[in-house]
């Protein structure tokens, strides 16, 4: 069961701090910046001159640290945090990171962004070997790694553990003496260096967490590269050769903040210019353009721009309500999308509207949205999505793990158009999406992930294979 009204959840948000005498503070900050990557719980674990101490709790980030003399506790000039959303594990106070882990000879905090693929049969080995898990998250597996590793030096127990986990991983380590970040050989999560103008050394998931506490930005996280801060300054390198960089296209379409820069390209931008070639492909006869709050607005006004259709605010989202969270009956959830949007008779009454969204995943959002426009007295929607079609399960870090979530992997697009309830419907193609975020392809760090669309997997599938396969059958 999908957790949120749109149906899409995000993976998590992690954040880090290195030498800022403040550290716990700048990293609430940060991951305040970075709330709409995981509402469920949030954390920070400080390093105070070689001591570790942390707190996390379920809930968003302000009511995890409401009480300040939480946050005066954690003291220390080097900070890693995390917001959660669960992709691996379930909702319990066990699997809120960072974690901190307390060994006889060392303290190490963990925070992880993403999904490893070989999670259950790498757990399965470890647990045969004797390793007690804390958590059912999957990133307790890269500790028990490190742990068992027989390599003299830390880091290079690091890097051996980075080569047995697969996926999707964005980790942030921190040890009594460094803070280390390593991002997988596809780079299906963004994560971005930094640096304060005191000297300080950030590393975040996205960069919109580097403008919130001034920091500039310095380089992107490579695919297969770990980087190690320290009082000396900053060191890059690589554990892995074998890199095929395939950034996740839907940061780009719906999960980033649109003030984030992912790979040199700006997401509005990128999303503008996906309504713009959505208005090339699938132009239609209208009175307005209006956008769903929030994701949509830029691929909204570009449609308008390219279309020379006026934009309009014609839906408008309740910004006091938390992330509008799904209950289990189907007249529940859509109670769920009226509290969370309200239609604009005055705008939309009488008028034939194009109505541009993201994506569709199961349609339940879609049908309730035009419904609220039709009872507006809308006298057409047309329904425009500024993607592909989602027909295939996310195994790196996005909670869609079955086709049968999928109304695209079942229903033709005139079959989707009858069940929303609109007027027509039209997707944006898979070129038209490549070509729309504009990445350079003859860089090193140009791939895009493409898989919910095509299938066309950057990487084996390991423990998820069967199933997989399964539902293809089906």
């Amino acid at each position: 069961m999908f957790n949120e009204v749109k149906s899409l959840n995000e993976e998590c948000g992690v954040f880090g701090v290195w030498g800022h005498p403040d550290a716990a503070r700048v990293t609430y900050f940060g991951l305040h910046s970075l709330q709409h990557r995981g509402q469920e719980g949030a954390g920070i674990v400080t390093n105070d001159a070689g001591k570790l101490n942390g707190h996390r709790d379920l809930g968003l980030l302000a009511e995890v640290f409401s009480d300040e003399r939480v946050l005066q506790r954690l003291t220390g000039d080097a900070a890693i945090g995390h917001v959660r959303y669960a992709t691996a594990g379930n909702g319990s106070v066990d699997n809120i990171q960072p974690f901190l882990f307390k060994f006889f000879d060392q303290q190490i905090g963990l925070a992880h962004n993403g999904n490893l693929t070989n999670a259950k049969s790498l757990r399965k080995s470890l647990e045969k070997a004797g390793a007690i898990f804390h958590s059912n998250s999957d990133t307790e597996i890269l500790m028990h790694l490190i742990r068992r590793s027989e390599k003299p030096l830390f880091m290079d127990r690091v890097k051996e553990a980075l080569n047995q986990v697969k996926g999707g991983f964005a980790y942030l380590l921190l040890t009594e003496n460094a803070m280390i970040a390593a991002l997988d050989p596809n780079g299906f999560r963004p994560l971005s260096i930094g640096k304060m103008v005191n000297g300080a050394y950030v590393v975040a998931s996205e960069t919109c967490a580097l403008e919130v506490i001034g920091a500039e930005f310095i380089r992107d996280v490579r695919p297969g590269e770990v980087v190690i801060i320290d009082d000396a300054g900053i060191q890059i390198e690589q554990y892995t050769q074998e890199v095929q960089p395939a950034i996740c296209s839907m940061e780009f379409i719906y999960f980033a903040r649109p003030d984030s820069n992912i790979a040199g390209v700006n997401v509005h931008r990128a999303r503008k210019n996906m309504g713009r070639r959505l208005a090339q492909e699938a132009p239609i006869e209208a009175d307005m353009v209006i956008g769903v709050p929030n994701s949509s607005l830029s691929a909204a006004s570009g449609y308008a721009e390219a279309s020379g259709i006026p934009y309009e605010l014609g839906l408008v989202k309740n910004q006091y309500i938390a992330r509008t969270f799904i209950q289990p009956t189907q007249e529940l959830r859509e109670q769920g999308v009226r509290m969370k949007l309200s239609a604009v008779r005055g705008v939309v009454e009488g008028k034939r509207v194009i109505l541009v969204d993201d994506s569709i995943v199961r349609g339940t959002t879609s049908r309730r949205i035009v419904q609220l426009l039709k009872e507006a007295g809308a006298k057409e929607v047309h329904v425009r999505i500024g993607s592909p079609p989602l027909r295939y399960p996310c195994f790196y870090g996005i909670d869609i793990q079955t086709r049968k979530e999928l109304i695209a992997a079942k229903y033709t697009e005139a079959e989707i158009c009858e069940k929303i309830e609109a007027d027509s419907l039209a997707f944006l193609s898979e070129d038209g999406l490549i070509e729309a975020i504009g990445l350079d392809f003859d860089a090193p760090y140009s791939g895009l992930c493409m898989a919910y669309f095509n299938g066309d997997y950057p990487t084996p599938l390991y423990d998820y294979e069967e199933n997989y396969l399964a539902s293809l059958a089906e």
